[in-house]
């Protein structure tokens, strides 16, 4: 098998660092690997498949290298200005931020629902937003078999959705602390507030749902709306998404579709007290389904409760999965 030149933008950040992790377990041909962050960053060292390496700063020539593919995970303005260098100098980017998730030009993947897209690229790919992802892996095979008519999305996302400052505001808001990345305090608090917001009311996180899940399922006329909510919970995203069909279904069949959908593990036994949990996503890939239930106030709809692990499949995972794809194309 081919080996690749493969990089990582924003190494030293929380996702960036799962990439290291993931890439490690997924253990794909890599020749050459290499690390990039901010100034700040440089010169730190972290460790890959036992050797150490050297972070360097991320510059206009950092791609002057025959880098095959690189994994970005450093914020929308650094993707804005480098992914177009790095794309130019024949590196397929998979860019974890906002960036050009929405731009035409540019595919949103997930793997498990559109994996046709990544041949479209033009040098970039955009990994979608994390509480779309696991959205989008329950909805697909519904989609298919049903002709969704309507999505109603209530999140519960985990502070590490906000990186290693909503982290510390859990962690030291539980010892009493005053926040700092978050406007209120979340311990022991909901704060409906993710992203900034716009001059409809919603916030951006909830525009990025409502957008994202249109494009990644094709389907503009899609009606979807979304609140999204910041829980006192360190890691996984928890998700009810209420489901209205185009056709009727039988929620034993339905069930079953879910359970045999890539991606999705069904962890649906009430009677058992199991349902899909936050502690229990937790380091894993797979996306949880459970709760499942008609919804008795519309002729055809369902209710579901979706849990992942928003650092790996709602971010590393799922880029390293397209990775994954891509280089396969490459032998």
């Amino acid at each position: 098998m081919k080996k690749v030149n493969l990089a990582v933008v924003g190494a030293t950040g929380m996702v960036g660092r799962t990439f290291l992790k993931v890439l490690e377990e997924k253990d794909l041909p890599i020749e050459n690997f290499y690390v990039f962050a901010s100034k700040r960053s440089a010169g730190q060292t972290l460790t890959f498949k036992n050797k150490e390496y050297v972070v360097e700063e991320l510059t206009e020539h950092s791609f002057d290298r025959g880098i095959d593919v690189a994994l970005f995970s450093a914020g929308g303005s650094v993707s804005e200005k480098f992914a177009p260098i790095a794309a130019s100098k024949g590196c397929i980017v998979i860019d974890n931020s906002s960036q050009w998730r929405m731009d035409p030009e540019v595919p949103l993947v997930v793997p498990e629902v559109n994996p046709e897209d990544i041949k479209l690229n033009k040098g970039i790919i955009a990994n979608p937003n994390c509480s779309t992802i696991q959205a989008v892996v329950s909805l697909k095979p519904l989609a298919d078999k049903y002709d969704i008519k309507r999505v109603v999305y209530s999140t519960y996302q985990a502070v590490s959705g906000a990186g290693m400052a909503g982290w510390k505001d859990l962690e030291n808001g539980l010892k009493g602390e005053d926040p700092k990345k978050f406007p209120h305090p979340i311990a022991g608090n909901c704060i409906p507030h993710i992203d900034v917001f716009m001059d409809d009311g919603y916030t951006k996180e909830e525009k990025k749902m409502i957008d994202e899940t249109k494009k990644i399922l094709h389907n503009d006329n899609l009606k979807v709306t979304a609140t999204t909510v910041r829980v006192p919970v360190f890691n996984s995203h928890s998700e009810s998404i209420n489901v209205e069909f185009n056709k009727d279904f039988d929620i034993n069949e339905l069930k079953e579709t879910l359970k045999n959908a890539p991606g999705i593990v069904l962890t649906d036994d009430p009677s058992k007290d199991v349902y899909p949990l936050a502690l229990d996503a937790a380091g894993t890939d797979e996306v949880y389904v459970g709760r499942v239930r008609r919804d008795e106030s519309v002729d055809s709809g369902v209710n579901l409760w979706v849990v992942a692990d928003n650092i790996r499949k709602g971010a590393a995972t799922n880029a390293v999965q397209i990775a994954e794809i891509v280089i396969n194309s490459m032998q």
